[in-house]
């Protein structure tokens, strides 16, 4: 079951105000980006974040769950009615995201 787009509208939305936020769809999923670099999927209608240190620091509780069959955990998001917290959450990350690699087919 794919992520639906009324999910995708409202995550959008609760990060709003973050810089430099877009989307790509995936597989009848989204990879969410800020300013270029990874930073989340929408899978199966659950928001998940890159399990790096400050985005630990501020969720020391959450779920480690892979996003899709053989991937990496990540970390789910609970609170995503919280626009505060996510915004918190993506400006605290982004430093410690990797760029993506560029490949013999990028542009």
């Amino acid at each position: 079951m794919a992520t639906n787009k009324e999910y995708l509208a409202f995550i959008l939305d609760q990060l709003s105000e973050v810089e430099g936020i877009t989307h790509r769809q995936m597989m009848g999923e989204y990879i969410i980006y800020m300013n270029g670099k990874i930073a989340a999927y929408l899978c199966y209608d659950r928001l998940l974040v890159k399990p790096v240190p400050s985005a630990v620091q501020l969720m020391p509780n959450a779920t480690y769950e892979p996003p899709y069959d053989g991937a990496k955990d990540m970390l789910l998001v609970d609170n995503v009615d919280d626009r505060a917290f996510l915004k918190e959450l993506f400006e605290a990350m982004y430093d410690e995201l990797l760029k993506p690699k560029r490949n013999k087919y990028s542009r």
